[in-house]
């Protein structure tokens, strides 16, 4: 893929997972009350939460400066994975996972100054075993960070020493 095809999909995935972000956030504030759970399987809740802190609820109650401090840390990111995406050297598989990255920053970025907080809705768990509720960007963040460390052990082309 040529490079500026692959600098226009980084963008493209990061401005889907705002969209989608964005629809399924609004959709839980409309339709369900703050602090309800509905059962979608076994093993899947849809709740309706608010984190202020950061992943795993980091900082969720240090008392309201953690807004602005994420809200710094994310507009820092935020330039760092443009810069990243446009930079020419950067692969495509990068690219991918930077605007993977990129798009959860921004859309969680979204949230933190529209609402104070993040929206998170999505419970996975076994019996009475809760993994942190999250959202579509946490899962941009996530595939975007796991395709780099893939990327970094299986992806690269090892250069070779020279045969003497």
């Amino acid at each position: 893929m040529r490079a500026d095809r692959s600098i226009g999909l980084g963008f493209v995935l990061a401005a889907l997972i705002v969209a989608m972000d964005i629809a399924t956030k609004a959709a839980v504030v409309a339709w369900m009350e703050y602090g309800a759970s509905i059962e979608w399987l076994p093993v899947l809740s849809i709740v309706h939460v608010l984190n202020r802190g950061a992943a795993f609820s980091f900082l969720h109650g240090a008392g309201g400066w953690q807004r602005f401090f994420f809200i710094g840390i994310a507009l820092a990111a935020s330039a760092f994975l443009v810069y990243m995406i446009r930079r020419a050297g950067t692969s495509c598989t990068e690219r991918i996972s930077y605007g993977l990255i990129l798009g959860g920053a921004l859309a969680n970025l979204i949230d933190r100054v529209a609402r104070g907080a993040v929206v998170d809705w999505i419970d996975l768990h076994w019996a009475s075993y809760h993994w942190p509720v999250f959202n579509v960007a946490d899962i941009g963040i996530t595939l975007g960070a796991a395709l780099i460390v893939f990327h970094e052990f299986f992806g690269r082309k090892q250069a070779r020493p020279a045969r003497g």
